[in-house]
């Protein structure tokens, strides 16, 4: 990135004058290092490589041939369309073909592309087209469920509306009964 690409403390600063603050006065003072370390993080997905965090392993996994499912993951990410926040919580589940990840991955693998600018169907498809394509099982359902401060906010100001998308992958599309059954799981 070359230096006019970075995004600086004192750009944090033009912000907060050209929307008739004083950067200076002693509440906001430190307030751009605050908020350029916070998009930091907000943003760390993009450093971040999906596949790196699902590292399988079968010790044991051959056996296994019922759904993993792991609900209640935390969502916070930031829509690209006004850098506002949503926030949620996903279901991530897979019926393994002789390979498993430990659980904390599939929070971890949530998270990385949370930490992304988003739109929540495109978050929902990479959670669930990463451990297709690493884990290779018979089957991935991902379920996402949150609220769009751009919604409730600004616009047409709904509050506690809450955005629902999935992606079922692999047998999950045909069959019917595993579609029911992870479904099922999913609800809180």
């Amino acid at each position: 990135m070359s230096d006019k690409e970075v995004f600086t403390e004192n750009d944090w600063r033009r912000l907060l004058a050209s929307l008739g603050e004083d950067p200076n006065r002693p509440g906001l003072h430190e307030t751009p290092a605050r908020v350029a370390k916070a998009w930091k993080h907000w943003t760390s997905g993009y450093e971040q490589d999906p596949v790196e965090i699902l590292k399988a392993f079968e010790d044991g996994a051959e056996e296994y041939n019922e759904l993993i499912v792991v609900r209640g993951i935390p969502v916070y990410s930031h829509c690209e369309h006004h850098l506002a926040p949503f926030f949620g919580k996903a279901t991530v589940g897979y019926l393994p073909n002789g390979k498993i990840v430990g659980l904390s991955k599939l929070t971890r693998l949530v998270d990385v592309f949370a930490k992304r600018l988003q739109v929540q169907e495109r978050l929902t498809v990479q959670i669930a087209n990463t451990l297709m394509e690493v884990l290779e099982p018979k089957a991935v359902g991902v379920v996402i469920k949150c609220r769009h401060m751009c919604m409730e906010s600004r616009g047409i100001r709904t509050p506690g509306e809450e955005t629902i998308t999935s992606a079922m992958l692999g047998e999950l599309q045909p069959n019917l009964g595993l579609r029911t059954e992870f479904l099922a799981l999913a609800r809180d």
